[in-house]
């Protein structure tokens, strides 16, 4: 999208400088905001025209049916999707009683600015009616990181050619029409107006809805108040019925007058607060708000995102598109997780209904591992929810006859709603990321109070999920069969190496977490013999290694299969699992997103550099990139083995996956994951960063030719550390807190606030650059000025 002319490249934000309608969907997507518990798409304020109208309360959903052509034993019964609550952005504006709808009259200018260092979204339209009357429209839109339930919109209006009589209406209204985008009618019909009345009203300035989701049995309310500055004789009213609560300003402008409104929206929602608890819920949080003010609401969310700044920006010499891309991305996640406050961070975050609104393990392995170092309490909060399911995870396992806990492939509320066993319930990977993330928080964050509450419950049921879903052979060797990896083109996979390695570290954390806690562990019923089970488990799992090529293997026997046939695959017959059964793509050597690779990335520790490198290049011309989640995971380790043009590239796919919208369902919401992702390229590809053991960090950074600078903040431990590379020279800072330990490329050094710490990046010297199956390289992002040379032209971004 940004490559359209009205999309302008800036450090700080994101401007649009005219309407395209034919974006508009992609648009409200990008300029959605949220703070993990309100989602505001960012459609217009009047409403219409539109892509996709949404606005949604993380946990909200509705049960839809999940039919199978043959029932099995275990199957979900049901799965949960994400709804569109009650909209409360809608402010309509009549000129002179025609209605301001852009797709009418004249528009002359219109521009809006995400602004990523306020968490503002502007937006300025100036407009002549098709009767001739010419206005010019403010408004500027929040969703407040500091009041967790509430959401406010600055709107003004004025008049630019004499006199004019203007009418606004300030609404809530549930039940919207959505766009029919397909899908299984049956669902549609499920899910077509699912909010049932309970309550509404409207007084003075105060308008309010409440609902109740008729199959979740969830309650829904919202309510708005308003601040109303006009010229004299300026008349309010205010209405509601069951779906629609409006209030209705009247004024008659004259030159140099302006009518402005500011109104204030609070939302709420209880699965077991009774209808008066949950109408007193959002009267406070919304009296909370009319208290602190419009301007106290501004600077709350400055300051805020000031402190968030500090512990997190990137900058990036040498490419302005990726500069503003990876503070795009920041700020999405951000927007993801800040708030969201034991509730799951879902994988379009609340920018849309992508992926039904579903959680799923890239939250664990790409989106808090970012926030682990820039908002740790995000994290906390996320892993709190996965312990607050953990008795749904528990009888999971029980009804797959397995011990611990089995947590959900795909889930809004913790309950398991994947219909395809294969890819849902075999991928028992998740259970080690969750474990994975609460090892990088703990060791990133000291917080000991944290393991023992919820860090050890969930280590020790993971542990005891892979403890029986594996088993040993007649040689003591550890297997865990019948699984799939991260790789959904490799289904039902024995000792697939991802996810053995994963469940050997969540083997080994969670005995020494029982070590470290052993009160806590006793009153979960763990004992000696328990432990020393894991440690051998750990000790002998197998890790599949073909002796004669040299490289690891995805999993058992797979360098054995059938190489898929790339030559005679077309680049319309992508992604493949749309155009060829599963059935064939699981008994060939094709991959659909970085599997073993990022094994690689996340236990680096399980292989040598050498091992990386010839393991990257045998799986990169197999790999063919058709999730999101693959061009970070490529980019981060193609950095680590020395091929920095290539992760380049790849870093080009990750960060711009949405501003160009190269999966094209940007419509639906953003892919936190690989926005998460370009910092994964940046810091751990670029910067070198490792954090494998959940102790000592290091770096190895080493920067492409294209990226004159790179400098990065993260929190560790309550220190605040930057470090910046120019050239062949890394520079760690310590600007806040005690003396921090760190590895820089093998070699220890203390870090301290007294003075930066400066060393030579060492040179590393990269094989052959590998090869990408036909027509699935990444797209070149940029030639330097030598490669411009020796080629004879310019190549663009």
């Amino acid at each position: 999208m940004i490559t359209h002319p009205a999309y302008v490249v800036e450090p700080w934000c994101l401007r649009e400088r005219e309407l395209n309608l034919d974006v508009l969907s992609q648009s409200e997507s990008v300029f959605a905001l949220a703070n993990g518990h309100v989602g505001w798409r960012g459609n217009l304020d009047e409403g219409e025209p539109h892509g996709l109208p949404g606005t949604y309360l993380n946990g909200v959903f509705e049960f839809r049916p999940l039919p199978y052509a043959e029932a099995g034993y275990g199957y979900p019964e049901s799965g949960q999707t994400v709804i569109n609550v009650t909209n409360g952005k809608l402010i309509r504006l009549l000129v002179d009683d025609e209605p301001f709808d852009l797709r009418y009259g004249r528009l002359h200018r219109h521009e809006r600015v995400l602004d990523f260092r306020t968490g503002l979204l502007h937006r300025m339209a100036e407009w002549t009616s098709p009767s001739g009357r010419s206005v010019r429209v403010r408004s500027t839109r929040l969703v407040s990181f500091t009041q967790r339930a509430i959401a406010a919109i600055a709107y003004e209006v004025e008049p630019l050619d004499g006199d004019v009589r203007i009418v606004i209406q300030s609404e809530l209204v549930a039940n919207e029409q959505l766009p029919d985008h397909g899908g299984d009618p049956r669902t549609a019909a499920q899910l077509k107006d699912p909010l049932l009345p309970e309550q509404h009203a409207a007084q003075g300035s105060r308008i309010r809805l409440l609902h109740c989701t008729a199959r979740s049995k969830l309650k829904v309310a919202v309510s708005a108040d308003h601040v109303v500055d006009g010229p004299p004789k300026t008349e309010t009213s205010a209405e509601s019925v069951d779906d629609l609560s409006r209030l209705t300003i009247t004024s008659r402008l004259t030159s140099g007058q302006r009518l402005r409104v500011e109104k204030f929206v609070a939302h709420g929602w209880s699965a077991v607060r009774s209808v008066p608890a949950v109408h007193d819920q959002v009267d406070a949080a919304l009296a909370g708000a009319t208290s602190t003010g419009w301007a106290g609401l501004l600077a709350e969310q400055r300051q805020f995102l000031d402190e968030f700044w500090a512990r997190a920006d990137v900058e990036v010499d040498g490419d302005a598109e990726i500069q503003q891309a990876v503070r795009f991305a920041l700020f999405h996640v951000l927007q993801a997780g800040a708030r969201g406050e034991a509730r799951a961070l879902p994988a379009k975050g609340l920018t849309g209904p992508g992926y039904d609104g579903h959680c799923f393990w890239d939250t664990e392995s790409f989106v808090l591992p970012v926030l682990t170092y820039t908002a740790p309490q995000a994290v906390e909060q996320a892993l709190r929810w996965r312990h607050s399911t953990m008795p749904a995870a528990q009888e999971r396992a029980r009804q797959l006859g397995l011990k611990g806990a089995a947590f959900p492939w795909r889930t809004i509320n913790g309950d398991e709603c994947s219909a395809y066993w294969p890819a849902g319930t075999a991928a028992f990977h998740v259970n080690a990321d969750i474990a994975d993330a609460v090892v990088r928080y703990v060791g990133a964050t000291a917080d000991d109070t944290f393991e023992r509450e919820v860090g050890l419950p969930l280590l020790v049921e993971t542990a005891r999920l892979w403890r029986s879903l594996g088993h040993h052979d007649h040689h003591g060797d550890f297997h865990i069969d019948g699984v799939t990896g991260p790789d959904e083109y490799s289904a039902i996979s024995d000792d697939n190496l991802y996810t053995n390695l994963m469940a050997q570290h969540n083997l080994r954390a969670a005995a020494a977490a029982v070590e470290r806690h052993p009160e806590v562990a006793s009153a979960l019923g763990v004992d000696d013999e328990e432990t020393a089970a894991w440690r051998d488990a750990a000790l002998r799992i197998n890790l599949p290694y073909n002796a004669e090529l040299g490289v690891h293997e995805q999993s058992a026997g797979f360098t054995g299969h059938q190489v898929w046939d790339f030559a005679r695959t077309n680049d319309d017959q992508y992604p493949l699992m749309l155009n060829f059964p599963y059935f064939d793509l699981y008994r060939k050597q094709v991959v659909k997103q970085a599997d073993l690779v990022l094994a690689m990335v996340l236990r680096g520790d399980a292989f040598t550099l050498e091992q990386k490198a010839r393991n990257f290049a045998y799986y990169e011309q197999l790999t063919v990139r058709d999730s999101s989640l693959s061009a970070c995971t490529q980019a981060t380790m193609a950095a680590e083995v020395g091929h920095l043009r290539l992760a380049y590239d790849y870093l080009g796919e990750a960060a711009m996956m949405d501003l160009f919208d190269l999966e094209g369902n940007t419509r639906d919401g953003l892919h936190i994951a690989s926005l998460a992702g370009s910092w994964f390229a940046l810091v751990m590809g670029f910067g070198g960063m490792r954090d494998h053991d959940g102790g000592v960090v290091a770096f190895a950074p080493r920067l492409p030719e294209q990226l004159g600078r790179l400098a990065f903040t993260v929190q560790i431990r309550d220190r605040r550390l930057r470090v910046e590379i120019t050239g062949t020279t890394a520079t760690y800072t310590l600007l806040e807190g005690a003396d921090l330990e760190i590895r820089h490329c093998g070699e220890q050094l203390t870090v301290s606030t007294a003075a930066p710490e400066s060393r030579e990046v060492p040179e590393l010297a990269a094989g052959p650059v590998p090869e990408q199956p036909p027509g699935r390289s990444p797209a070149r992002r940029r030639a330097t000025r030598r490669e411009e040379a020796e080629s004879g032209h310019v190549a663009h971004g």
